[in-house]
């Protein structure tokens, strides 16, 4: 069920990828587990673009796809910021412009009832920690897919540190280039490469 949809939008077929969206919905599967076959169908997208098998036309279409998924599922995400939800502050760090990602773990973090402050693409270190600040925030996620950009993500946890709010969030990185040693280099608390591992970190430490 799920290798279909993967390859329906690894082949930027919209139509089939909608209906097989729909399909599912039916059949009662999770959104998430849905939204994560999509994501890894635009990750093939990218990998063929890097490959030189697609073009940017296609990289572009890709998202378009998804965004088109999310339109349908979101009725059954149900998606909300309650004012007493956990708070979080989601960016994509500086220099960094790809915002689907991030958009898609906003979405599912705001369906599971955390309070999101999503401060959009090529954020720099300072608003970063401004917000935090501002809002109590418990969890911190950069989003980064650049690999040059990693740099970025370290700036932010070295400037929480230097302001005395290091200790007071928990940061979390996630994109294509996030690995251990992304993790060791930066000094974030924790990584995620799929969407059920970015919604087990934020739970953890809030379940009961």
């Amino acid at each position: 069920m799920g290798d279909e949809l993967i390859k329906a939008v690894a082949e930027l077929d919209e139509e089939r990828a909608i209906y097989l969206v729909k399909q599912q919905i039916e059949a009662g599967r999770s959104c998430i587990d849905i939204v994560e076959d999509c994501r890894r169908g635009v990750e093939i997208v990218g990998k063929k673009y890097s490959q030189g098998e697609y073009f940017l036309s296609d990289l572009v279409m890709s998202e378009e796809v998804f965004r088109c998924v999310m339109q349908v599922l979101e009725p059954y995400l149900a998606a909300t910021n309650p004012p007493g939800g956990v708070p979080v502050v989601m960016g994509t760090v500086e220099g960094d412009i790809h915002d689907l990602g991030k958009n898609i773990v906003t979405y599912i973090l705001r369906s599971h009832g955390f309070c999101v402050y999503d401060l959009g693409v090529n954020v720099p270190p300072e608003k970063f920690v401004k917000a935090v600040n501002e809002t109590g925030a418990r969890y911190l996620g950069l989003s980064v897919l650049l690999s040059f950009c990693v740099g970025s993500v370290k700036k932010v946890v070295d400037l929480l540190k230097e302001v005395g709010l290091r200790d007071k969030v928990k940061v979390v990185v996630g994109g294509y280039p996030v690995d251990e040693i992304v993790k060791e280099y930066t000094g974030v608390d924790a990584y995620a490469q799929d969407i059920n591992q970015a919604l087990r970190i934020f739970k953890k430490d809030i379940l009961p």
